[in-house]
């Protein structure tokens, strides 16, 4: 664990024999990162939480209520300690169950304990076709705990998700060894039939959350002159193009491992829905399948929406919002050679150093602004080894999109570890690097070559950015 942070345990008491326990990391000295936005020191678990600069005050108060609720507890009638509205099925009582201090998730080790930080989305083949779907009994995902008769019972949820971590080794030009891991899927008492091998399975880490309104103020047009750019040298960044349940339209993909979100909105009301089990006015109603019957009965307790329009309009903007942590040790010579490095070993090609925002209504203080989040939004072929075989409209099987980078070298302080790649399998840099097959596998293969120095020298300047 990080020296500068301390487990704390926050008990989520859900009935008289249950208890879930999500740990929360915090500050246990002085030290901060000085804020220049803000003119003040920034604790450790706040550094993924600050606003953007020059937010008029009644949006700095927007901001903070949308962080409440971002923090908000939901619970189920009767109880009286949250947010009425979670459930009936559901992963965690609040966003910041899966996204700790807004960063991401946190992998667990233990065999027997089930996983929720950690999502598993289903699909099925359709018939006589190569296009999938929902998989009719449990959706496009599973969700690990449910309410019945008033408590809460992590056994009778959808199912339980177990990970086991499977250890090996990658060993480097000079005979450096590095062990890296990946995730063993379980699922176990399946409530609703079996889950077998023909169902394609995808583990997802929850990912860090901020930077997200420079994200969706890249013009389209700007992407997509960066995909023919890669094709020029080679490479093959595509954009993912998926519906906008808000207006039926098709848009252009911006979130998620595999861009299948256009919009922060819609991003929200999803991840509220799958991951709450909490309604909204664009989701009004749970996704329950016809196998569900409980479900079904339960639905009716609450008002429609359970998140209410202001309080989504919040968060909403509490994501749009927050800002993104500034680069560090940028004068340091070794950093600078990382710099370089990173750039001849082609990584810059997909993690594009700058991108610029272009008309942005919806938060006109952060139009026309160039910024360093290193991703190009676009899908690439990973390989086979971070394959998940499970389609997400143009995205393939192998296919991801270009996580952004800025802020990943702060996630020891703010999370207590890295957890990188779709899945947190990379607990640094270096192994999340090594996985890079595919299109990567020519940089990740050059990364191998490496002398001691220039390693160290591109991931000091990688955990600065």
């Amino acid at each position: 664990m990080n020296k500068h942070l301390v487990k704390k345990i926050c008990c989520f008491i859900v009935a008289s024999s249950t208890l879930f326990i999500i740990p929360v990391y915090s500050n246990t000295n002085d030290e901060c990162i000085w804020n220049s936005s803000t003119k003040q020191c920034t604790p450790d678990t706040q550094l993924y939480m600050q606003p953007v600069a020059q937010l008029d005050p009644d949006q700095i108060q927007l901001h903070q209520t949308g962080k409440n609720q971002f923090s908000t507890t939901w619970t189920f009638a009767p109880r009286l300690d949250g947010v009425w509205g979670m459930g009936p099925f559901f992963l965690a009582n609040a966003c910041t169950g899966c996204h700790i201090n807004n960063g991401r998730g946190i992998t667990t080790e233990q065999l027997n304990k089930p996983v929720f930080q950690q999502l598993v989305r289903l699909s099925v083949r359709k018939p006589a076709s190569d296009e999938t779907m929902p998989h009719p009994a449990y959706d496009s995902q599973i969700q690990v705990f449910t309410l019945e008769g008033g408590l809460v019972d992590s056994s009778t949820g959808e199912a339980d998700v177990f990970i086991r971590w499977l250890a090996q080794t990658v060993k480097l030009a000079d005979g450096t060894e590095v062990e890296l891991r990946k995730p063993e899927l379980k699922i176990a008492n399946h409530k609703f039939g079996p889950i077998d091998d023909s169902v394609l399975k995808s583990v997802r880490n929850g990912p860090a959350l901020y930077g997200l309104g420079f994200l969706e103020a890249v013009p389209e047009t700007d992407i997509l002159a960066i995909a023919a750019n890669q094709k020029i040298l080679g490479f093959n960044g595509r954009p993912n193009y998926v519906t906008d349940d808000a207006t039926f339209k098709i848009k252009l993909g911006r979130f998620g491992w595999k861009a299948n979100q256009p919009s922060i909105n819609q991003q929200v009301a999803a991840a509220h829905l799958g991951d709450i089990g909490v309604t909204t006015s664009l989701y009004p109603d749970q996704d329950c399948t016809l196998h569900q019957k409980s479900c079904f009965e339960s639905v009716s307790k609450y008002d429609k929406p359970e998140l209410s329009d202001p309080a989504w309009s919040a968060v909403n903007f509490f994501m749009r919002a927050t800002d993104a942590p500034r680069s560090r040790l940028r004068n340091d010579p070794q950093t600078l050679r990382g710099e370089a490095l990173f750039a001849e070993l082609q990584c810059a090609v997909c993690h594009v150093p700058l991108l610029k925002t272009g008309s942005y209504p919806a938060l006109p203080s952060i139009e026309h602004k160039t910024f360093a989040a290193y991703t190009d939004l676009l899908l690439h072929d990973m390989g086979a080894d971070l394959a998940d075989g499970r389609p997400d409209f143009k995205a393939s099987g192998t296919d991801w999109r270009t996580a952004p980078l800025w802020g990943l070298g702060l996630a020891d302080r703010v999370n207590s570890g890295m957890y990188l790649l779709h899945d947190g399998r990379a607990r640094n840099a270096e192994e999340a690097i090594l996985w890079h097959g595919g299109e990567a596998k020519k940089s990740s293969d050059g990364y191998k070559k490496l002398s001691v120095l220039d390693r160290h020298s591109l991931l000091r300047f990688v955990n600065s950015i």
